[in-house]
């Protein structure tokens, strides 16, 4: 097995709206429906049958991403042996079924976007439309925020969880810092 990589969270404008979250182990699934019945009990959490919704208990959650692609998150990440277990465990229950397993954990971070603005500050740099009735709490999806790749998350109505690549933090939480001056100046 190679070895897992350690990293520390970016640095991130942390502030009453912005907030950078701890560090989480994040797999990447494709497979279908049977691999997906492979995994839920294993996992904890069940797929969501609806495109673009996530499923959340406890710490872990399976965000659906695309046609046979999920991604299961666990809110806290567990010290490098335990993951590792986890991931031996999903592959041993997938191990006839055809799928890809892809541990992702190392590469992205996450950040807390929250407060009657979040939707407001998201929309000046992300083309979806995030009024509640048309990006409802659970929905989640790939999108860009300006032009950094991210998958979006509402977890609440007045809150979104996004999941950023390393290499653009600086860019990403400079930026919402830019469009949130006019809400929360100084």
């Amino acid at each position: 097995m190679a070895d897992l990589a350690t990293r520390n969270p970016p640095q991130a404008l942390n502030s009453p709206w912005l907030q950078a979250l701890p560090p989480a182990m994040r797999l990447v699934l494709h497979g279908e429906v049977a691999a997906r019945r492979a995994v839920a009990p294993v996992w904890g959490v069940d797929f969501a049958e609806q495109a673009c919704r996530a499923v959340r208990r406890d710490s872990r959650a399976t965000l659906w991403l695309g046609p046979d692609e999920y991604l299961l998150h666990g809110s806290a990440a567990a010290d490098l042996e335990s993951q590792a277990a986890t991931v031996g465990t999903l592959e041993t229950a997938l191990k006839d079924i055809p799928h890809a397993l892809v541990d992702i954990s190392h590469r992205q971070f996450a950040l807390e976007v929250s407060g009657a603005h979040a939707a407001t500050i998201l929309s000046g740099a992300c083309p979806l439309d995030l009024d509640l009735s048309e990006f409802p709490v659970g929905m989640c999806t790939r999108t860009v925020l300006a032009k950094a790749d991210i998958v979006l998350w509402r977890i609440r109505e007045d809150a979104f969880h996004l999941e950023v690549w390393r290499s653009f933090a600086g860019y990403v939480t400079g930026l919402l810092g830019e469009i949130a001056v006019e809400f929360y100046p100084g």
